[in-house]
């Protein structure tokens, strides 16, 4: 697990742990549904994500949003998965860029709280194998095809994250 503090957001650290080969993301699905405070973590389904930025993006917004009354969803974890998204559904996040249960590479964030207890409560409940949290990693974990029906963009292009940045900022507010 990797504790990381964003720019402009020390008071609000992330712990981030990004698993490979998981096989009860039904499980940690349930818990997400069925709102079990135990299980407050934006879980990402890491086939979609295109970098580290991409997603520290995607928290920034999240934490600002929050910050400033803006939340459109339940909280900052929530907040993250709809912060991926090029538009302002929901639901769409949810379904394209949180876990499902056939979803066998996640990426766990939790925003504040003590590193040690979180890293022992995911290391406990999901059952996978911890990877580094890198550009490599998620590169050998994401479906190009996915992506580009995401965000209509060409992953292999050098421009594809700028565009994909930009989409994120740029979505209604």
């Amino acid at each position: 697990m990797e504790v990381i503090t964003l720019p402009h957001l020390e008071q609000h650290p992330l712990s981030v742990c990004l698993f490979r080969n998981v096989q009860n993301a039904a499980f940690l699905r349930q818990q997400l549904l069925q709102a079990n405070h135990d299980f407050e973590y934006a879980f990402l389904d890491a086939s979609v994500l295109l970098s580290r930025t991409h997603v520290l993006a995607a928290c920034f917004r999240a934490i600002t949003d929050v910050l400033h009354a803006r939340l459109k969803s339940h909280n900052v974890h929530s907040e993250i998965v709809f912060a991926l998204s090029p538009n302002n559904n929901i639901a769409d996040s949810f379904r394209r860029f949180g876990i499902s249960d056939q979803s066998t590479n996640i990426l766990a964030i939790k925003v504040g709280g003590d590193a040690s207890q979180i890293e022992a409560h995911l290391m406990q409940h999901v059952q996978g194998t911890p990877v580094l949290f890198t550009d490599a990693t998620l590169q050998t974990m994401r479906d190009p095809a996915r992506i580009r029906k995401i965000y209509r963009v060409d992953v292999a292009s050098k421009e594809a994250e700028a565009f994909i940045l930009g989409t994120m900022a740029l979505k209604g507010s």
